[in-house]
């Protein structure tokens, strides 16, 4: 099996999210750690102003509007197989809140990842319950034809499982709990 590619700390992470084989979005982000083995973590960070790309597509991309990421700075932990990725977001003041968002199995290519987002996400306030979010709009994704049925599949049982972590509070991404961008650090 060949080896998979590695960004060492501070390397251009390109992330396409390629919807039906075309590329739908792209920009760079910053590869803050990366543990390509098994379990391991790619860690990266999309800075406030990332220039946000939008090729022509079928289908728009609920960020077309928009030249650049806005208002906060955002680490974003994957892990290779998992349909999810966790974000944290970032201000001026420190940490605001976390994400988990459901995509598609990030894939590496030499100068960065690709991916599918699949609408649904879970919002971890800084304090208080975790919830749903666009819960409603998986059906009309399905129905228009923007994600399939094997990567709603995909995305329920991840579902499942990243609600129960939550529910069990056995985050693997706890360790990434005191990381700022701020403070220097490369990981946790």
């Amino acid at each position: 099996m060949a080896e998979q590619p590695r960004f060492d700390p501070g390397a251009d992470v390109r992330v396409r999210e390629v919807l039906h084989g075309a590329e739908w979005a792209s920009w760079t982000e910053t590869a803050v750690s990366d543990d390509p083995a098994e379990g391991g973590v790619l860690a990266t960070l999309q800075r406030d102003g990332t220039a946000l790309t939008f090729p022509e597509h079928r289908f728009p991309h609920p960020w077309g509007h928009l030249d650049a990421w806005q208002g906060t700075t955002v680490l974003k932990l994957r892990r290779a197989g998992d349909w999810y990725s966790v974000w944290r977001f970032f201000d001026d003041t420190g940490f605001r809140s976390a994400y988990v968002n459901f995509e598609t199995p990030y894939v590496r290519g030499v100068d960065g990842i690709d991916v599918n987002d699949l609408q649904l996400d879970i919002v971890i306030p800084r304090e208080g319950a975790w919830r749903w979010k666009d819960v409603q709009d998986l059906a009309p994704t399905l129905a228009n034809g923007r994600i399939t049925h094997d990567e709603l599949l995909g995305v329920l049982t991840a579902a499942g499982e990243v609600a129960d972590l939550l529910d069990r509070d056995d985050r693997w991404w706890a360790p990434w709990d005191d990381w700022s961008p701020a403070d220097g650090r490369i990981a946790p």
